[in-house]
């Protein structure tokens, strides 16, 4: 993406794209002309339909591959497979992610690996797999981190840890893959709430609302439109986190 900004015919690859925001990108991206790989774990029916959905719009433009991104083992052959679709991979989305609060002093070691191997650990594996096929291509990596990895939320403390540590692997990784590839990250602040509505109630959600500066939630739209500067425009930025909250970081 070196100097150019047409985004037809190169090749993304967006982790846990069949909802949410990763679909939401998914679309966005498609619509610039792109070829989309939709990675799911298990929502066959979501990848399955949003991918019917824009190859109706443009044949052949989008393929669905299931990996579960803890197997680290097979990060390598899920990039193979997104790169053998159309001969080349010039994006990598970092999306999936795992969350659900976990109060100090019932923390297991299992939430602990789930949520560190979601959000931090599979996106630093799957970067080292996806550079030789990045670089060739002077392509990017985006990562999706979150408001709350420079301020902890309370009650999600691993979550937020990993979050910080997927911050920190942006920014080693712009100085690790440049000059070829280029990667940043987006951090959303209150896009969607928690797909559990009981973790977070309605008088919470107004609380989280009436801390931004524009006072009204974001949409995945904003999030997608973030990633589509970060992929298209921002030819000379790496190792940037672009905050996309409605100004939610500049109160405490």
């Amino acid at each position: 993406m070196t100097h150019e900004t047409s985004l037809t015919g190169r090749v993304a690859l967006i982790t846990g794209a069949a909802h949410r925001i990763g679909a939401t990108t998914a679309r966005l991206l498609h619509g610039e002309g792109m070829n989309i790989v939709v990675h799911y774990r298990g929502s066959t029916a979501a990848a399955e339909a949003l991918a019917a959905e824009l190859n109706a719009a443009r044949p052949d433009s989008v393929v669905t591959l299931s990996a579960d991104l803890h197997d680290t083992a097979g990060l390598d052959a899920l990039v193979e497979r997104a790169a053998a679709a159309w001969g080349r991979l010039d994006v990598l989305v970092n999306n999936a992610s795992s969350f659900y609060p976990t109060p100090m002093g019932e923390v297991t070691e299992a939430q602990w690996d789930d949520l560190m191997g979601s959000n931090l650990k599979a996106p630093f594996f799957l970067s080292q797999a996806a550079a030789p096929r990045l670089r060739a291509g002077g392509g990017c990596i985006v990562n999706i981190v979150d408001i709350h990895a420079d301020r902890p939320l309370k009650g999600y403390p691993v979550y937020s840890m990993a979050k910080a540590g997927l911050v920190m692997l942006t920014k080693t990784l712009a100085r690790e893959l440049g000059p070829e590839i280029r990667v940043n990250a987006v951090a959303p602040g209150a896009i969607l709430w928690p797909e559990n509505e009981a973790e977070l109630d309605s008088a919470a959600q107004r609380e989280i609302i009436g801390r931004t500066a524009l006072k009204r939630q974001g949409d995945p739209i904003d999030i997608a439109r973030a990633v589509r500067f970060l992929v298209r425009d921002a030819v000379y930025t790496s190792g940037h986190v672009l905050t996309v909250d409605g100004g939610r970081s500049l109160q405490h």
